[in-house]
């Protein structure tokens, strides 16, 4: 049995865990990774790659904001540019109740240092007359993409030049809390004693947040993704509708990236995320109602991946209130490809110097605490009817 011991052990190599050891190697903490599979091989890896400011929970701008910064500077972070565009992003309406979603979000972001434009359908058109359909949109220039494959590998290589342990295809089977310390034992001959935990697990996260009698309701989803075959080049901005119905951007290739909503099933046991053929279809013909140039496009690969969803549609990020050493970032919803990096610094300060200036209140994990099992029922838009009969 080879024993290690670290300042920190983080369970899960996505990019929260990833950029959570890059941090804390900064900050001279020596760490230890320990992931199921491959790095960056779940949520991480199989999103849609967005880089999104806009239309997030309002108190989670200062946390999007530092995010951005270090996406905006992420080759010399990590030696690798992870195919990050800073296209913009824009949110289209297609009916008036969405316009004034649009212009109240507008309104209410600028305060927390987000400024976007509104466009009505007539500026819509002169800028990019490929849409059709949308009567206006939210336009927020310093938005982007970048390849969400590539990106936990290369934040994984510079924390491991910066001196990172990264071990794949280790699963914890069990830990421990012994005093100060916590004991991690794995199924491989690996076992790995720190006196920091941090929770970075992803769909599976709940399993070792009830280890130490804390609870998230948390359950998978996969959002539906596919990829078109590569046609002339036109699309810059990435592009959302308000109802989620049609997400997607160009690739300097010219193969389209789409999703939309509902998000549908995973099955985080047998890790698989199956995509219905029915939605496919669907989310084709939204595609070509929205861009008519694309109407008659080939679908090259179709996928999915094993997402892990609270019913507030909020994540977990902050230190255990039960157990000292213990810290979560999971539970992401979706939109954590953006927020990875500014996770990574926000718990490696919480670790570090025990406090964080980024506001972390609404993620408390604590938020969950003596409630009833929670459904989903009101997520009627964003996901299949049998998750949001399912209790959470």
């Amino acid at each position: 049995m080879t024993a290690i011991h670290a300042d920190v052990a983080i369970v899960g190599g996505g990019l929260m865990g990833c950029w959570t050891a890059f941090f804390l190697r900064k900050r001279g903490r020596s760490v230890v990774v320990l992931e199921k599979g491959a790095v960056g091989a779940q949520a991480s890896g199989v999103n849609f790659g967005n880089l999104r400011l806009q239309a997030r929970f309002l108190p989670q701008l200062p946390l999007a904001l530092r995010a951005h910064a270090l996406w905006e500077e992420i080759e010399s972070l990590v030696g690798d540019r992870c195919e990050a565009t800073m296209g913009g992003h824009l949110r289209i309406a297609f009916t008036g109740e969405e316009m004034r979603i649009l212009e109240e979000y507008a309104r209410e972001a600028r305060p927390h240092g987000l400024d976007l434009d509104i466009l009505d359908q007539a500026s819509l058109r002169r800028r990019w007359p490929w849409l059709a359909k949308a009567i206006g949109a939210s336009w927020s220039p310093r938005d982007g993409s970048a390849n969400p494959r590539g990106s936990a590998p290369a934040v994984a290589r510079a924390a491991k030049r910066l001196g990172a342990e990264i071990h794949e295809a280790v699963r914890v089977v069990a830990v421990e809390k012994r005093g100060s310390t916590f004991d991690l034992r794995t199924d491989r001959d690996v076992a790995i004693e720190s006196e920091v935990l941090v929770n970075t697990a992803g769909a599976w996260s709940s399993e070792i947040a009830e280890l130490f009698g804390e609870r998230a309701p948390i359950f998978a989803a996969g959002p539906p993704q596919f990829v078109t075959e590569p046609v002339r080049f036109f699309i810059e901005p990435c592009v959302q509708a308000v109802d989620g119905s049609v997400i997607f951007r160009q690739v300097a290739r010219g193969n389209v990236v789409f999703a939309g909503y509902p998000r549908g099933p995973s099955d985080a046991v047998n890790n698989r995320a199956p995509v219905a053929p029915r939605k496919t279809i669907a989310h084709m013909a939204h595609l070509g109602e929205t861009v008519p140039a694309l109407a008659h496009c080939s679908i090259i690969r179709v996928w999915s991946g094993i997402e892990g969803y609270l019913p507030d549609m909020l994540p977990v990020i902050g230190r255990s209130p039960a157990v000292p050493g213990l810290y979560h970032a999971f539970g992401f919803c979706g939109h954590g490809f953006q927020l990875a990096p500014g996770v990574g610094l926000v718990m490696s300060e919480l670790i570090v110097d025990g406090r964080t200036a980024t506001p972390l209140e609404p993620f408390a994990i604590e938020r969950f605490k003596g409630r009833a099992p929670a459904g989903v029922e009101s997520l009627a838009g964003e996901f299949d009817a049998s998750l949001r009969a399912a209790p959470g």
